[in-house]
């Protein structure tokens, strides 16, 4: 298998490449509203998130898998951040990690790529102080997220979008 690497700058838009990818197999076999199916916002995505991939000791990080024989593509990404919220029992410092971007390019998958990203941003939640780790896992992905310790959780959320508000 492939080696697991920090994302770099210059990966930007592989990473929003594979983000789509994501984006589209969560909607594949229902119907898409097109706000998710457009891809406009890869332009102006891209030059953010090569921002963030320079930022090194920041609180955004993406972990990723080369495609083998291909330079420049990417075969498997993870992408999470740290945030702060008070402190609560269990997590008194208060430190969150949040993966918000885990795909693998379709001919790539099945090779526990995803898995091996995923232990590596594990680490670094953990090396960062941590004291849980929040995601959103689409049917296909459970499995591999509880083999790794998640576990399903009442979710009060709710989400108000400010460009529409």
């Amino acid at each position: 298998m492939s080696d697991v690497r920090r994302a770099r700058p210059e990966d930007a838009e592989e990473l929003i490449r594979l983000r789509q990818v994501m984006i589209d197999s969560i909607f594949a076999g229902r119907s898409a509203t097109s706000a998710e199916s457009d891809t406009g916002w890869h332009a102006e995505g891209t030059p953010i998130v090569r921002t963030k991939l320079a930022e090194s000791e920041g609180d955004f990080a993406a972990f990723v898998i080369d495609q083998p024989g291909r330079p420049g593509k990417l075969a498997a990404l993870v992408v999470g951040t740290l945030e702060y919220r008070i402190g609560r029992a269990g997590n008194p410092q208060g430190v969150i990690g949040h993966v918000f971007s885990v795909a693998t390019d379709p001919d790539h998958r099945r090779r526990g790529y995803a898995r091996a990203c995923m232990e590596v941003l594990l680490d670094w939640f953990r090396e960062r102080g941590a004291g849980s780790v929040d995601l959103n896992a689409s049917a296909e992905a459970e499995p591999l997220y509880a083999s790794l310790g998640f576990v399903r959780k009442p979710d009060p959320s709710m989400r108000l979008n400010l460009r529409d508000a």
